[in-house]
């Protein structure tokens, strides 16, 4: 059973996730921003820290001294958040002032860039700049100072905190929007989905479209094409069924008269009429039964065609040789005539025997006794079926309604049921031929079939 997935659901998966992504990749972004600015503004304090030390390096009778009082030191060293660390050394490692415990960083002489540094102080993190003392004095001095990162991580903290925070309200809020968006977007489909739920199986009438996106539209104007179809191929189902069942009433009726005059008779000469009458009917009921097969068959709700390259003079031909024998019961002659050419379409081969058929036993039926039937198969400029007689022919007012099902010439002397010329124009529109119905030149009836909608590439061998 193939997996059913929610609409609903693949949206808000394809909107929501890339948002939180996107918001995960900014808020890194924003830790690495926040974490550069909040130690280069630290570490602008401790390297101001440092040269305010600087100006406490005297050197008096050719020593290097740090004028520091305890007093300073208290308020240098003073911090509510972080311990602040210095050392005073010279070149050769001499401790001038400071906290012995501070590492010792060895920092390139002859220079007097700060350099910066992270390392531990008793299992604690702290940050350090070490910078050497400008000026000339007997030796080089470095100061070195640090303080913890109490106060670097509170504040990082919070300005991601005000960062992330606005974000996730926002995250939350949008997905709402979203949902209730979708959920707005989507009611008109739950509400389609419902009324034809509740429609009963005869109700074909159109779905209203009112209030209904132009998306939703689309799919409305598409159900309500297919219920226009499946109405009109109900309507035309019932029609057929209707006409069907008046048109098998009659020989049915007959048969059974029939059958009950026959059953009154004792002498089988006197049956010999009735039973005679019981064979015309049963063939009439067989023939109509065949007709009313055919059509339908070339009449479906929507017809897949068959379609297959057909030599069109060799089934002609065919056709043509297995209607010989009935033709020969009326001393009909049935003559066939085709240019020298091979003649190829694509079609369906079943519905294409028949509409020939069709044709061939309309024009045996309703043709004179020792008439002829003449048949011609040609391809300039476009492939053309004719079929022609010497009979008795279509008045030109009823030419219009010899192709409706079930209608019979009133002057017509043939036993038909008014199918064969309906079968053959549903077989012509599926397969798009155009129909001529025309006068013979002896008076009689002909029908051009033209296949104009195929190429010439069709017919090439």
């Amino acid at each position: 059973m193939p997996k059913v997935t929610s609409l609903k659901t693949t949206i808000i998966y394809r909107l929501i996730i890339p948002i939180i992504i996107f918001t995960i990749l900014e808020t890194a972004l924003s830790y690495y921003v926040t974490l550069h600015y909040v130690e280069k503004t630290y570490d602008r304090g401790l390297l101001d820290s440092a040269h305010s030390l600087v100006q406490e390096v005297k050197v008096i009778d050719n020593h290097i001294s740090v004028g520091l009082s305890a007093t300073a030191l208290e308020i240098f060293k003073w911090d509510d958040i972080d311990t602040t660390f210095f050392k005073i050394t010279t070149e050769k490692g001499k401790l001038l002032a400071g906290d012995a415990i501070l590492p010792t960083l060895l920092i390139p002489t002859n220079t007097f860039q700060p350099i910066y540094s992270t390392s531990t102080l008793n299992g604690e993190p702290i940050r350090i700049v070490s910078l050497q003392v400008p000026g000339t004095l007997p030796e080089k001095v470095f100061i070195h100072i640090a303080e913890t990162l109490n106060k670097r991580q509170d504040m990082m903290i919070d300005i991601l905190l005000a960062d992330l925070i606005p974000q996730m309200l926002l995250i939350v809020f949008i997905s709402l929007l979203i949902i209730e968006a979708i959920n707005h977007g989507l009611a008109p489909l739950h509400k389609l989905a419902k009324d034809i739920s509740q429609r009963s199986p005869s109700d074909l009438s159109q779905i209203p479209e009112s209030d209904v996106f132009t998306e939703v539209k689309s799919l409305t104007d598409t159900i309500n094409n297919l219920l226009e179809k499946l109405s009109i191929a109900s309507n035309s189902q019932q029609r057929f069924i209707a006409n069907a069942a008046h048109q098998l009433r009659t020989p049915l009726a007959g048969l059974k008269l029939q059958a009950e005059r026959a059953q009154r008779e004792k002498n089988i000469l006197n049956m010999r009429p009735a039973l005679s009458q019981i064979q015309n009917s049963a063939d009439r009921v067989s023939h109509l039964i065949t007709q009313l097969l055919s059509l339908a068959r070339a009449n479906p709700v929507e017809k897949e065609l068959l379609l297959e390259k057909i030599e069109l003079n060799q089934l002609v031909q065919k056709i043509c040789i297995e209607w010989v024998p009935k033709a020969l019961e009326k001393e009909i002659e049935i003559s066939f005539e085709t240019s020298s050419k091979v003649i190829f379409v694509r079609a369906d081969s079943v519905l294409l025997t028949e509409l020939l058929s069709n044709l061939l036993d309309n024009a045996i039926r309703y043709g004179y006794k020792k008439g002829a039937i003449t048949v011609k198969l040609s391809n300039d400029p476009v492939i053309c079926l004719t079929v022609e007689d010497n009979g008795p022919g279509i008045p030109a007012p009823e030419r219009d309604k010899i192709f409706e099902r079930f209608y019979r010439s009133p002057s017509s002397s043939g036993e038909g049921c008014g199918l064969g010329l309906a079968i053959v124009k549903e077989i012509a529109n599926l397969h798009k031929i155009e129909i001529f119905l025309l006068a013979s030149n002896s008076g009689g009836t002909r029908i051009d079939l033209q296949f104009k909608n195929i190429g010439k590439s069709d017919f090439l061998p």
